[in-house]
């Protein structure tokens, strides 16, 4: 009891009134963040401009704050402005200032924009901030916990000095309910709401808002300060049946018939399937009234639309609309995304031959090939028994009936990749299929392949990726892709075994500007192209040496004895190297003639060599006799001889596809930075050196090593003139610098050089290895591997589609699409494995500019343009057209008295018509085909002044401004402003009442 009634002790006990409660620290968090903002003070900005709300750029701001546990977001958004200069903001504070939240409440400028925040179009403001619960789901429902924020955000206003208008989101967020307060200095405006699911009828018109609006302001004046009026009303268009959607769905079945041919498959398919015009929305303004120049109430109305001095249109695009193109990329991409292998697909063996049948391994084939035997060269009467014996082989295993793709939809395709296959065009076509066929009317504007890494337009490598398109969208899916793919691969095992170049391919080595799949078709034409003149030389050389027989004979027994012994040498060696070229060593391949055609040509020689010189020290450079020689070259002559510098016969280096380049690149590093290493990098890049060197002794006898770098690299021989002692001009003559390295790889590559020919050298570009390695490659593809190698030819044909489609329709926005995907696709494709999702980024811009040209082609034909006889209409309309795809509404000019507006009443009235009356009034004659109706006028109107046909409005907006003191009659003069909207199942009234606070 003592330490009870101590009194030290009861200090302890004392509460402490003074600590922050949670709603202070809360009305501390929003200043806090109105600071942070930087939104004290007033702000001076300039006016607002007419549509700037609409066409401006508007900004926003987040932060997060809580009142205890319960998380709000604040927002900030405003509208980019310049700030006023210095002196424009000493001119302002000369006067009365109001906040700028209720200067733009009188605003006209800025009335009904069509793309705004919904606080935006209802009360016109430029920034504004909004705090509304963090969670979706989270709603301030109750009456004392609404007032608890106001008087937040009301106190804050007050300390902080902000003029910016805070609102507090309320009720549902799905209904969008708003309250708010803007205060300056000894002014505050209320923001107020009222939202109800329906109309009352009392408050059905304009007469009866503004009752309600003249009772909420209580102006003490009399008599009531004008009342400035706005009103907006909106019809929508939703029935276009009068209107047939000009976009046909192709004939899928027609296009393996013999009246289109297989030209339709080399063309990707445009449009929409549906109308992507959902809605028309006409907006009849009347922009500056006042309240008794217009009657409108339950009994009559003067609004009429047809009267209105302002209409403008805006569209509803459908959601999402079903585009062909569209499908067709999206389905195709899919591809790219599945795992199965063709024969996972097909159920067999998809690349099965018939040399099992035939007891043929691999090695007898390469015998075949290989053995110095007269190739025999088929004879066929038409190339489409070549289109077909490749798939023989493979419906001999499986029955047609099961085939993904059937025969006729097959051979369409097969005649359209393959044009050289047509009876009809065998003698024309069999003649130019090397490849040189290929046309080059591309459009220089066109040719994205080289930034795209795709193939020419006219390729066969580009035909193959459409026709793949279709197939999988029409004919059988990833089966029908798979099912193509291998009668594809078993044609070019066909055209490489028979010698037949593939058609739709430039000559010359692959081109490292396409695709990895074009450059290796390419290779494989390489090879075939290799493989035909091999052959062909093999035959001429059997037909040479078996009709010059006798002549050899007679010319062996009159030849002197010098001719006999270079021949018998020569004869040796060219024995020998024969032997070797028919070898059938997978390292040693020779292109030789035979050993009697070499007699031949030994005997016709005269017994003195050309060139022999009479120093005897010569004849050792005189032991063969000049081979492989293609011209002479201009005025070189040799060194040590003097005789003419001849240009050898040399090999083609061997092409090369990208991913060959890369394992070259990659062996070589490999090998390392040592001596050794270097030394063997140097000797393998080397090979193509060492053949050449080979090729020139063996065309030029008694050459150097200067004779070779002369022709080979002119810069490496350096010629230049010096005074000698006797004070002559000398002409010195010698190698560059790197040449006169010891040991360099050029040295020691012409030691080892043996006087060789081309035509018996090793091939530096062994096709038939080559050649199996494609076809290899090509049948280890799987449909996904495939659909990603033609991917870039898909876009690329896409794009190329959209371009054409866009040259019609001149669309901007189209244009400036079209070079963002350009830009975007070549960054994307250049690499081997592009990002997957930004491939699909690329597709949907595609999408996109395929269904803004189908909008086009909708609203032209829903205007009639095409059917407009006068140019001035016509182009009027056009504009009209091209305005709506780009801008959110469009004015009408001349409103419902003009071209346009005469065309967009028509539509309205048909469909109001349609959808009235009876089947009988349904049948009448539409109102633009009638006599004497060309277009709205007084007829069309009813006594009443209401519109007769015309259909009643679909939302109804109306605005009510003035200024009057508040809340005693010597109160400033402040503006107030009520916003109502009127639709079928909403009604909403969104006002802002000012009032002085000065001495209130």
């Amino acid at each position: 009891m003592a330490a009870d009634s101590d009194p030290e002790s009861e200090v302890f006990e004392i509460t402490d009134f003074t600590t922050a409660s949670e709603w202070e620290r809360f009305v501390s968090k929003i200043e806090e963040v109105l600071n942070n903002w930087k939104l004290i003070g007033s702000t001076a900005k300039k006016p607002l401009e007419k549509g700037e709300l609409t066409s401006g750029i508007w900004e926003e701001k987040s932060d997060e704050i809580s009142f205890a546990d319960y998380k709000f977001s604040i927002t900030h958004h405003y509208l980019k402005q310049e700030s006023l200069t210095d002196k424009e903001i000493k001119e302002e504070s000369e006067e009365d200032v109001l906040p700028e939240a209720m200067q733009d409440l009188l605003s006209m400028n800025n009335d009904f924009p069509p793309r705004a925040h919904c606080l935006v179009r209802w009360y016109g403001l430029r920034e504004f901030v909004i705090i509304s619960p963090a969670a979706s789901n989270d709603a301030v429902i109750s009456e004392s916990k609404c007032n608890i924020l106001l008087s937040s955000i009301s106190i804050a206003l007050g300390n902080t000095g902000c003029q910016v208008t805070l609102f507090v989101q309320v009720q549902q967020k799905s209904r969008r309910m708003y309250v708010g307060a803007c205060e300056g200095p000894g002014v505050r405006t209320d923001f107020e709401m009222v939202h109800l699911r329906k109309v009352p009828n009392q408050y059905n018109h304009l007469s009866g808002l503004l009752d309600i609006f003249k009772s909420k302001i209580g102006c003490p004046l009399t008599p009531l300060p004008p009342i400035s009026v706005a009103i907006r009303f909106t019809y929508v268009l939703q029935d276009w049946q009068q209107y047939s959607w000009p976009q046909q769905p192709p004939d899928f079945d027609a296009l393996v018939g013999g009246e289109v041919g297989g030209l339709e498959f080399g063309k990707l398919p445009f449009g929409a399937c549906e109308d992507p015009i959902s809605e028309l929305h006409l907006a009849t303004t009347w922009p500056h009234l006042t309240e008794g120049i217009i009657v409108d109430n339950d009994v009559y109305s003067d609004l009429d639309a047809l009267q209105a001095p302002q209409w403008s249109v805006r569209v509803r695009k459908a959601d999402n609309p079903q585009c062909l193109l569209g499908d067709f990329l999206t389905e195709f991409f899919k591809l790219c995304r599945r795992k199965e292998s063709t024969d996972e697909l097909l159920g067999r063996a998809a690349f099965e031959d018939e040399s099992k049948a035939e007891n043929a391994d691999i090695s007898q084939a390469l015998q075949k090939l290989t053995e110095p035997t007269a190739v025999h060269m088929p004879r066929l009467s038409t190339m489409s028994n070549m289109v077909h014996s490749a798939r023989k082989r493979m419906h001999r295993h499986r029955r047609v009936e099961e085939s993904p793709i059937s025969n006729e939809v097959l051979n369409s395709i097969l005649l359209f990749l393959f044009p050289d296959a047509a009876a009809d065009a065998f003698n024309a076509k069999r003649s130019t299929s090397r490849g040189s066929n290929v046309a080059t009317f591309e459009d220089e504007g066109c040719t994205l392949y080289s930034q795209f890494k795709s193939a020419p337009s006219d390729s066969l490598t580009y035909k193959l990726a459409l026709c793949l398109c279709m197939v999988n969208f029409y004919h059988g899916g990833m089966r029908g892709v798979a099912h193509l793919w291998q009668e594809f691969v078993l044609e070019m095992r066909y055209r490489l075994e028979n010698n037949y170049l593939v058609p739709g391919l430039t000559t010359g080595p692959p081109d490292l500007k396409c695709c990895l799949l074009h450059q290796k078709l390419q290779m494989l034409n390489c090879c075939i192209e290799r493989k035909k003149a091999r052959d062909d030389g093999r035959k001429q050389a059997t037909e040479n040496a078996l009709g010059g027989s006798m002549d050899r004979k007679v010319s062996n027994s009159k030849g002197t004895t010098d001719d006999r012994d270079v021949k018998e040498n020569k004869g040796e060696s060219s024995q020998q190297k024969s032997w070797e070229s028919w070898s059938d060593s997978e390292d040693e391949f020779f292109e030789c003639l035979s050993d009697t055609e070499d007699l031949k040509v030994s005997e016709m020689k005269d017994g003195t060599t050309k060139g022999e010189v009479k120093d005897g020290g010569k004849k050792e450079s005189q032991k063969w006799r000049p081979e492989g020689r293609l011209h002479q070259h201009g005025k070189l002559t040799l060194l040590h001889t003097g005789d003419p510098l001849c240009v050898p016969v040399t090999q083609e280096p061997a092409p090369m596809t990208e991913d060959l380049l890369e394992e070259q690149s990659e062996v070589l590093a490999k090998l390392g930075t040592s001596a050794e290493g270097a030394h063997l990098r140097a000797r393998m890049q080397s090979a193509c050196l060492l053949s050449d060197m080979e090729s020139f002794k063996a065309a030029n006898p008694g050459c150097c090593l200067e004779d070779f770098v002369r022709w080979y690299s002119p810069r490496d021989y350096i010629e230049e003139e010096y005074t000698d002692e006797a004070g002559d001009k000398v002409l010195r003559k010698e190698l560059s610098a790197r040449m006169k390295i010891p040991g360099n790889m050029w040295a020691e590559a012409w030691e080892t050089a043996k006087p060789i020919p081309a035509r018996r050298q090793r091939r530096l570009f062994d096709d038939t290895r080559e050649a199996e390695k494609v076809l290899h490659y090509l049948v280890g593809l799987k449909p996904a591997d495939l659909t990603r190698h033609l991917l870039p030819c898909i876009l690329h044909a896409a794009l190329l589609k959209v371009k054409e489609e866009e040259s019609i329709e001149d669309i901007p926005s189209v244009r400036k699409i079209i070079q963002h995907i350009i830009t975007h696709a070549s960054k994307l494709l250049r690499y081997s494995n592009p990002d997957i999702k930004k491939l699909e980024e690329i597709i949907s811009q595609i999408i996109a500019s395929e269904a803004i040209i189908a909008r086009s082609r909708s609203l032209q034909a829903k205007f009639g343009i095409k059917k407009c006889e006068k140019e001035e209409e016509r182009e009027e309309l056009e504009r009209f057209v091209s305005s709506l795809l780009e801008q959110p509404e469009v004015p009408v000019i001349g409103a419902g008295r003009g071209p346009t507006g005469s065309i967009i009443y028509k539509l309205f009235v048909n469909a109001q018509r349609l959808a009235e009356s009876t089947e009988e009034a349904a049948t009448l004659t539409p109102i633009e085909d009638e006599p004497g109706k060309a277009g709205p006028s007084d007829e069309h109107r009813s006594s009443s002044g209401a519109v007769s046909e015309f259909p009643p409005p679909t939302g109804r907006e109306i605005i009510l401004r003035t200024t009057v003191p508040r809340p005693a009659p010597y109160s400033k003069s402040l503006p107030q402003r009520m916003y109502c909207v009127m639709l079928k199942d909403e009604f909403r009234l969104a006002g802002a009442f000012s009032s002085d606070t000065s001495f209130f």
